[in-house]
């Protein structure tokens, strides 16, 4: 093979999830060129990676809001056009889902995706020439790995390695002696309380360290500004910064060069491990098994509650609890920060759950 496309559009986490396999490949096969067809807000993602050449930037989620727009503007039809540009020795759907399916039969050369038993959705297999059994209940990392394996033909013998060219980062810094709340994110049971952030920031900034506020939205924003006005309240000394509003590869220097991270169940966390950064994250929804954060110097702290992981976006239990969601209560800030500090301290296994600290 000389030429593959990879379609893998979103999320964030989804996109990073796909790194490694790449890397595994051109370790092998280093002549191959690849190209990846990639939601707009997540095409830098692969151009980090030293392996891909070009990215096709499809914005299927504006399009199918505004379909009939993009009929008459010619959109569908540049998109389509870019798809079928070249002819790939494979088109690797690295999604499974039907929308990824779809664009797969666009490009032109054989499609190769995950079996009905391996895939997320049954119904995307039936549109692949080539399917892949893999093993559905491991890490999405691990199982996109397999995906490539089994297509490329060789054994996955080796710890991860998401490849990313740190060189093709925005060079942005604020020192080398700071740490990262990873805040945001989008369910709002994901959300660790406003009030346990704060109380982390002033216990953080009173170690000496420099806390970094990124923000994406105006509810984060404000966010970023409470947790400052707490600290300035509180008289901590080092006051955390909140940035300005940055793009995606300048958030990433920034974890780079980050001493330690913290962060809720969000893309930017994925990020963190791609860049081996120390890091604890924090789950009360979602289960971290599948698709946490993975890569070295990660932690996972898993609330204890018996409906967790409830894998939904709304709590039902409402919102009468003085800490919401309530789950939430079982990962105060000292029990983050005493993850923190270790983590940031000590080279733990490749990947460690400290659940029971």
């Amino acid at each position: 093979m000389k030429r593959v496309l990879i379609i893998k559009m979103s999320s964030m986490g989804d996109v990073i999830h796909t790194l490694p396999a790449l890397t595994d490949v051109s370790n092998i096969y280093p002549n191959i060129i690849f190209d990846w067809i990639v939601e707009p807000g997540f095409a830098e993602v692969p151009r980090w990676h030293k392996s891909v050449n070009t990215v096709i930037e499809a914005p299927l989620r504006r399009l199918r809001k505004t379909p009939w727009q993009a009929l008459q503007s010619g959109e569908w039809i540049k998109l389509i056009s870019a798809i079928r540009h070249t002819t790939y020795d494979a088109i690797i759907d690295a999604q499974g889902l039907i929308k990824s399916a779809l664009v797969a039969q666009f490009a032109k050369g054989p499609v190769w995706g995950f079996d009905r038993k391996s895939v997320r959705d049954p119904v995307a297999s039936l549109l692949y020439r080539n399917k892949v059994n893999v093993e559905k209940q491991q890490h999405a990392v691990e199982k996109v790995r397999q995906l490539f394996a089994k297509i490329f033909q060789y054994e996955v013998n080796t710890l991860p390695d998401y490849g990313i060219d740190k060189n093709r980062l925005v060079n942005i810094s604020y020192g080398d002696n700071t740490v990262i709340f990873l805040h945001g994110t989008t369910w709002t049971t994901k959300h660790w309380p406003a009030s346990y952030w704060c109380q982390l920031a002033a216990k953080v900034s009173s170690q000496g360290f420099q806390v970094l506020l990124p923000w994406g939205n105006d509810v984060e924003n404000q966010r970023a500004k409470l947790i400052r006005q707490y600290c300035e309240q509180k008289h901590c000394g080092l006051l955390p910064i909140v940035l300005p509003k940055l793009c995606l590869g300048e958030i990433t220097s920034l974890i780079a060069k980050a001493k330690g991270i913290v962060a809720v169940d969000t893309g930017l966390g994925h990020i963190a491990a791609a860049m081996a950064v120390p890091t604890v994250s924090l789950y009360g929804s979602t289960d971290p098994r599948l698709t946490g954060a993975y890569g070295p110097l990660q932690y996972h702290l898993k609330v204890d509650a018996s409906c967790s992981p409830c894998l939904s976006r709304e709590c039902k239990k409402g919102t009468q609890f003085a800490i919401n969601p309530p789950c939430f209560e079982s990962l105060p800030p000292e029990k983050v920060w005493q993850a923190l500090s270790g983590a940031m301290k000590v080279t733990p296994p490749y990947q460690s759950d400290l659940e029971k600290i």
